[in-house]
């Protein structure tokens, strides 16, 4: 079996209903960039980073069930190669000025939108979150990544609460019950969709070959950076790399799920990831963001690093010569490197159970939502319920060293302590002088080491049952 399909002329793509020859799709050239060359301006570049929304459209992917389900995703990140076999509805697609949509009129009746730049895409985020299976209230954080610098958010708001459920004849409703359409093997000049693991494997041993899923991290560095890959080689479709089982003694999750799959799929099973999840980015990157391209970047602030260093997971990567599995703990070996060789791949991330009995997850940054972390924190901790004492501890730090790390002076003096604020005092001050912070534009290494030395204090007062003094 060849390892590329072969580049033809131009791929299909669904946009509002009507195939579209993707013509010229060679990368760089983004989503938005593509849709707005045929004519489809209402999407709008606002930050070219995923920030602001403003790119936002709906994709037609695949439902817990298999079935479809409409998901908002930035398209100012992702490569316009990428739709090549995919529906794609804009917020052109949704109304018309003659007959809105039902999120389109409760924009207008409310006065939700003044200048409309960014109203498309808070049209389309909207209606991701309308037609969301058993949605029965409106979940405000499908709009934490669409951004208004003008409306202010109370009539946005009340337009989201005003909608109700789609109608019968609503065609976008009618199309959930049917499943996506397939993502068939492309290639455009500098893009490859392999039809399979061995193959993505193959390309991906060629000289300047990157992997690429969500390209929530690669679509910044692209449009902000330059970057400019020899080879992208798209491994978010590949079934090898999109499993989740849960079993007695570990849960498997696949690299190539992003984290809004995999909350739904977990459905609460792991609640630190919960705790997590809503903290990352916001519901459009999560839409894109996988597992393993979080991972495998290697950044020092990444959110679900410390998380999972907390939770002990290990990486199972393959490569040319098979699966090897790595811990977490032993995955990072320096700023945005990693033992993972070239051409290997994290295939999938793997939490051992049973879990702690006490989780938690800090994320210290300038805003609420949809910011990056100055400091994360996760904690995984077993108490005695009878003597009160700390059994067992496990803290992953990020924002604090060059690499994501865990706090293991600070775990060891927490090991049969007193689950008092007394009793932990000893350990929240080894915790405090944890990594070696910088001083940088989101926070000076003095503050970080105060969140640090906080954390300990804070979890015990979170935790209902404990000590007082």
């Amino acid at each position: 079996m060849s390892t590329e399909p072969a580049v033809g002329p131009g791929a299909a793509v669904t946009v509002n209903g009507a195939a579209r020859a993707l013509v010229g799709a060679r990368p760089p050239l983004t989503a938005l960039d593509w849709l707005r060359g045929v004519g489809l301006t209402g999407a709008k570049e606002g930050c070219a980073e995923g920030e602001c929304g403003a790119c936002a459209v709906l994709v037609a992917r695949p439902g817990t069930d298999a079935a479809t389900e409409w998901t908002a995703i930035n398209s100012c990140l992702v490569p316009a190669a990428a739709l090549a076999g995919q529906e794609v509805v804009t917020a052109e697609g949704l109304g018309t000025p003659s007959a809105l949509h039902p999120v389109q009129r409760e924009l207008a009746v409310r006065g939700g939108s003044q200048c409309g730049y960014c109203t498309p895409g808070f049209v389309c985020s909207m209606a991701a979150e309308y037609y969301r299976p058993g949605r029965t209230a409106f979940d405000h954080h499908a709009l934490s990544g669409n951004l208004c610098r003008c409306t202010g958010y109370r009539p946005i708001v009340e337009a989201a609460d005003a909608l109700g459920a789609p109608g019968a004849d609503d065609p976008l409703a009618s199309r959930t019950t049917a499943p996506p359409p397939a993502v068939p093997p492309h290639a455009e000049p500098g893009w490859v969709r392999p039809a399979g693991l061995d193959d993505a494997l193959a390309l991906l041993a060629r000289p300047g070959a990157v992997a690429v899923a969500g390209s929530t991290d690669l679509g910044v560095e692209a449009n902000l950076r330059g970057s400019r890959p020899t080879l992208l080689v798209a491994v978010d479709r590949l079934d090898e790399l999109r499993g989740l089982s849960v079993g007695a003694d570990v849960v498997e999750i696949g690299a190539a799920l992003t984290l809004s799959e995999v909350e739904r799929r977990l459905a609460g099973r792991i609640p630190l990831l919960d705790a997590v999840f809503p903290q990352f980015a916001s519901r459009l990157i999560r839409n894109g963001a996988t597992f393993g391209g979080n991972l495998g970047t290697g950044s020092p602030i990444g959110d679900l690093a410390p998380a999972l260093l907390a939770l002990d997971a290990d990486l199972v990567l393959v490569g040319p010569a098979g699966e090897r599995t790595v811990p977490l703990t032993s995955f990072f070996t320096g700023y945005r490197r990693s033992v993972r060789q070239p051409g290997e791949l994290i295939a999938r991330v793997r939490v051992p159970l049973p879990q702690a009995a006490t989780t938690s997850f800090q994320k210290i940054a300038k805003r609420r939502f949809d910011d990056i972390s100055s400091v994360a924190i996760a904690f995984a901790v077993d108490v005695d319920p009878d003597a009160r004492v700390v059994r067992r501890a496990a803290i992953g730090l990020g924002g604090v060293a060059a690499t994501p790390i865990r706090a293991t002076a600070a775990e060891q003096a927490l090991v049969g302590a007193a689950w008092t604020p007394k009793g932990v005092a000893p350990a929240a001050a080894v915790l405090a002088r944890a990594g070696t912070p910088l001083d940088d534009h989101r926070a000076s290494a003095a503050y970080r080491r105060a969140m640090l030395g906080q954390a300990l204090p804070r979890l015990l007062a979170e935790e209902p049952g404990a000590g007082t003094s």
